[in-house]
């Protein structure tokens, strides 16, 4: 199945008797770090090195060492005085996220005040990739090559990878001053499910640090995307957890969105305008491109502003993460629809049911829905082409299904099939290629072919389903409320 899991996030254990200690080995002196690039592929590019070079390489580098030490719990699990048992991690295999400590002061985190446990160290890491593909023909392999590898459907482009990530969460020692922090949200793109529970998250996981506390500390929120940022008739709102109480429960954005990334040197000089050292940028593919070229005006004007991405996108085809929020809701909302499409289908002499969903270059909401609902019969999707007719043919297997069920329900992702239309030869404001609409095509096609010869000459009732824009401007489900909080 193509929509799997692609990585695998470690989550913090509380209920266990681990204790892990992390300590420098031998070290050429600190990393020199300046602000976080959100260009991911050209970070993981950046990183690797030829094959060849590779055992020098690391002879080289900084390591760590992170020791499990099993305590005596009383069930037998651990033995206490046990030897510990050592990890060693290669610190150039690690994906690293650069930063502006170099030029801020440090201050411990206002929440050891509180004697709160539970923080991240800056040496712990996450796996990137869980599984090693022994061949091309295992279930789920794309690209292989020795290192862990993700594939951008998009243009089928493996991206070599370094084994590990940098573990988020939050550190025992802080580098923004929270009483001076002015910190703006800013959400870009299309609608997805779970903005506002991510902008409410925002505002109120940065009022806990003590943001919004002082007149000199403020919460701007970006009106209708990038383009806000330089319309006067929208200025900045303030934010707080009062003005956001209650969002969660709502559908789309109330900060607005817009596509394009507008003028980015008068998006920097809006930034300095407004003394913002903080931007959370809650975009997709665009968004993701906007947010890093901020990042490099800034990076060129000296300035010390911290771009902050936070991946969205509906179609949950976001490199290096497991899901992207809202995915969970799309998803429910899509079964409905092709629950529908099967009572449709089902209640119809020669009924057919067609369902396009949402995936421009993958078919992760159709799959998932799919297999959800079991009401599927046929499931294109963009990763995989297809063939109409033939043995091997869509057409083919509609027509053993008609004459086995007397029904059938067919679901497309938007991206699949355009090989068959041919490229428009246009891009959105994003830069995304606008697609040809392959529902009315494909309905066509499906039509004209159970009424030829080779079809049976069968008048069939086809229904034709396009929920795109309902199952992103709805409310999330429990599943993504806790994951966007």
């Amino acid at each position: 199945m193509l929509c799997m899991t692609r990585t695998l996030a470690l989550k913090k254990e509380t209920d266990t008797s681990f204790i892990a200690r992390n300590r420098v080995l031998q070290s050429r002196g600190p990393p020199a770090l300046t602000t976080f690039p959100l260009d991911l592929g050209r970070v993981c590019v950046d990183r690797r090195v030829d094959k060849s070079a590779r055992p020098a390489y690391r002879r080289g580098a900084t390591q760590v060492t992170s020791e499990i030490t099993h305590q005596a719990t009383g069930d037998g699990f651990g033995i206490k005085g046990s030897k510990p048992t050592g990890l060693t991690v290669d610190l150039e295999d690690v994906l690293r996220c650069p930063n502006l400590r170099s030029r801020l002061t440090p201050r411990p985190s206002p929440f050891q005040e509180a004697d709160v446990t539970g923080f991240v160290s800056d040496d712990d890491r996450v796996l990137l990739q869980a599984v090693h593909y022994s061949s091309q023909r295992s279930s789920g392999a794309t690209c292989l090559g020795g290192l862990p590898i993700v594939t951008d459907f998009q243009g089928m482009t493996c991206i070599p990878l370094p084994s590990w990530g940098m573990r988020a969460g939050p550190r025992e020692t802080i580098y923004f001053n929270p009483k001076t922090v002015k910190a703006a949200i800013v959400t870009c793109g299309g609608l997805c499910p779970g903005l506002n529970d991510v902008v409410r998250s925002l505002v109120a996981n940065l009022e806990d640090y003590g943001v919004g506390s002082t007149p000199q500390s403020i919460i701007y929120g970006i009106r209708y995307g990038f383009a806000g940022f330089l319309r006067p008739e929208h200025p900045p709102i303030r934010l707080s957890s009062k003005r956001v109480d209650g969002i969660q429960f709502q559908g789309g954005t109330i900060l607005g969105t817009s596509r394009g990334y507008a003028d980015i040197n008068a998006i920097v000089d809006k930034l300095e305008e407004l003394e913002i050292n903080q931007l959370f940028v809650v975009g997709g593919n665009g968004g993701n491109k906007g947010a890093n070229a901020i990042h490099l005006e800034c990076c060129q004007r000296g300035l010390a502003i911290a771009v902050i991405g936070i991946p969205k996108s509906v179609d949950n085809d976001i490199l290096l993460i497991d899901r992207c929020f809202g995915f969970d809701t799309a998803v429910q909302e899509a079964m409905r629809v092709i629950h529908a499409a099967k009572v449709e289908a089902k209640s119809a002499l020669h009924g057919v049911g067609l369902v396009k969903l949402m995936g421009r270059s993958s078919g992760f909401i159709a799959m998932a829905a799919s297999s959800c609902s079991s009401e599927a019969d046929l499931v294109l999707i963009p990763e995989l082409d297809f063939e109409l007719f033939g043995r091997k043919g869509a057409m083919t297997h509609l027509s053993k299904v008609m004459a086995k069920k007397g029904h059938a329900v067919v679901v497309v992702a938007e991206g699949a099939g355009q090989n068959f239309l041919g490229s428009s030869g246009r891009c959105d404001d994003s830069g995304n290629p606008i697609l040809k609409d392959v529902g009315p095509w494909l309905k066509r096609e499906i039509k004209d072919y159970f009424a030829s010869e080779e079809g049976g000459g069968l008048k069939i009732d086809l229904k034709y389903i396009d929920p795109s824009y309902l199952i992103r401007a709805t409310e999330t489900t429990t599943s993504d409320k806790q994951y966007c909080n």
